[in-house]
């Protein structure tokens, strides 16, 4: 049977119009009826399609199943199957417990990418474009990194096109992706699919004896492939590979993270910094301000491996942030010289026109990024919404903390006298048992003026007696009451000969200092009253 009708007897009813479409590149199945496309033009987005439901999707794989002579039930879940321009995958219902899922992938034997297009759509600048292709002609070791569906494959797709008409290729796969041979049926091409029989390193051993040019290998994702990427390299063939990174100049540390076993990380950094000349990192999002879904090249590094420390180094030759700024440096002398070699020359060093200065800032395809960066932008909004919230509510909280403050009490003047305080109206105290409490060792203390109210005079209290007695407590009066000026802790004394009042002021007679003596109980009037406190602030 032809490999590219395999799947031609079987009917995939409403999901036709979709693999119809050059425009859709995934369909999407889950969730017991969602269907999501994933498309070149808008991105991601989900489509109502009543008639595509489970039993659908169920009778599909059954198909799927007998044409490719496998079981799909409970005891065998899982069914990978494909063609030469199709990709399908079932989870059956006993592990997808909301339903059958499935995923339709597109791969078609053509190449989407071309230079009009690649600059039209701002996917690259086009100096950067032409040194890329320069590279490629000099023999560069290319690593293309990215995210699930930015783009890497159909780059590696385009790079190879660009390669030499006598030069062959060998591309390793595990899944069919590239499909070169179909696209360039008159080069020297062999496609290896890699199994369960034939590995990565059974493959690659074959792969060597045929003498290519360029080993194209599939996505490096795990420790197999790392080292067959390492031994392609270090046999003096040319790779070019993707990966997936979150930048350009991490892809190294990437490849070694892959890597099963204690080999040293210094070493091993400095082999792929040595053998690997170029990274490049791709991005796939739907960009608002451009109104579709963006795929374009936001990194290219150079790595090499300084001659003097002989440490590995990253120079980003190539940044691009979300606005369309582009940041250009030139490669070092070991690049260039590397070019030179595969007969690939400029006419000086400073490729990129920089001139005396370090880097270059590319705003052509400047564009505003507000609406890319929304969910930064929300982040950073409520962020101050939050904390002038807060600053409003400290500025309230101050300022009913001041409006609602009670007048402090008088202060005595430098005579002597203290001015009666404004009359307000206090709930009276209710009579209050005396309460004893070990209090620590009293101070040295010098007898403090005590401020009138108009309620009741100020009295002063006359030094202890060596030795306390314990004085029962009666209900006070207002006239009895003592409110303090400042918090303090009550002090226990005993009683004292009473001082003459006044009506309005009193003149605070000053008393010789008399050392305190220890006490365990309530301080007491001239009457034999306890003095209570006026509020409960003024306990401690």
């Amino acid at each position: 049977m032809d490999e590219k009708n395999v799947f031609s007897q079987m009917d995939f009813g409403p999901l036709s119009e979709f693999l119809e479409d050059d425009d859709v590149t995934d369909i999407s199945y889950s969730n017991g009826g969602q269907v999501w496309l994933k498309t070149l033009s808008r991105g991601v987005y989900q489509v109502e399609r009543p008639d595509i439901n489970n039993p659908f999707m169920e009778k599909l794989a059954f198909q799927c199943a007998n044409v490719m002579g496998r079981t799909f039930n409970m005891a065998h879940p899982f069914l990978d199957s494909e063609s030469a321009e199709l990709r399908m995958n079932f989870v059956h219902d006993s592990i997808a417990t909301n339903g059958i899922a499935c995923l339709i992938r597109k791969t078609p034997a053509k190449i989407r990418l071309n230079k009009e297009k690649l600059i039209s759509e701002q996917y690259i600048t086009d100096q950067m474009h032409d040194f890329l292709i320069k590279c490629v002609w000099g023999h560069c070791n290319i690593m293309v990194a990215g995210e699930t569906g930015s783009g890497k494959t159909e780059l590696v797709k385009y790079l190879a096109s660009n390669t030499k008409e006598d030069e062959k290729i060998i591309s390793i796969e595990d899944t069919l992706e590239l499909h070169l041979d179909k696209i360039f049926p008159h080069r020297d091409i062999v496609a290896m699919k890699t199994n369960n029989i034939a590995s990565y390193t059974d493959s690659l051993v074959a792969c060597m004896r045929q003498n290519p040019i360029w080993i194209l290998l599939a996505e490096v994702r795990s420790a197999e492939a790392v080292m067959a990427v390492r031994n392609s390299i270090s046999s003096g063939h040319h790779i070019i590979s993707t990966i997936h990174a979150d930048k350009a100049s991490s892809i190294p540390m990437r490849m070694y993270a892959l890597l099963e076993g204690s080999q040293d990380i210094e070493q091993y950094l400095s082999s792929i910094h040595r053998y690997i000349q170029i990274g490049i990192y791709v991005k796939g999002y739907y960009s608002k301000a451009l109104n579709r879904f963006q795929r374009e090249i936001m990194e290219i590094c150079e790595f090499y491996v300084d001659d003097e420390t002989n440490k590995p180094k990253s120079n980003i030759l190539y940044s691009k942030t979300l606005d369309g700024k582009v940041t250009l440096h030139n490669p070092t002398k070991k690049l260039i010289d590397y070019l030179a070699i595969g007969n690939v020359y400029f006419e000086n060093d400073d490729i990129f026109g920089l001139g005396d200065a370090d880097s270059k800032e590319d705003l052509s395809n400047l564009r505003d990024s507000s609406q890319d960066n929304y969910a930064n932008k929300e982040t950073k909004n409520n962020l101050v919404d939050a904390l002038n919230a807060t600053e409003e509510g400290s500025a309230d909280s101050t300022a009913t903390a001041n409006g609602g403050a009670a007048p402090s009490a008088p202060a005595p003047s430098s005579t002597g006298t203290v001015s009666p305080a404004p009359q307000v109206a206090t709930p009276q105290p209710a009579p209050v048992a005396p309460q004893v409490a070990p209090v620590a060792p009293a101070q040295a203390a010098t007898p403090q003026p005590v401020p009138a109210t108009p309620v009741a005079a100020a009295q002063q209290v006359a030094p202890a007696p060596s030795t306390p007695s314990p004085v029962s407590a009666t209900p006070v009066s207002t006239s009895a009451v003592t409110p303090a000026s400042t918090p303090s802790a009550p002090v226990t004394q005993p009683a004292a000969p009473a001082a003459p009042a006044v009506t309005s002021q009193v003149q605070v007679q000053p008393t010789a200092t008399v050392p305190p003596a220890p006490s365990i109980f309530p301080s007491v009037q001239s009457s034999g009253q306890v003095a209570v406190p006026a509020t409960t602030n003024d306990v401690l």
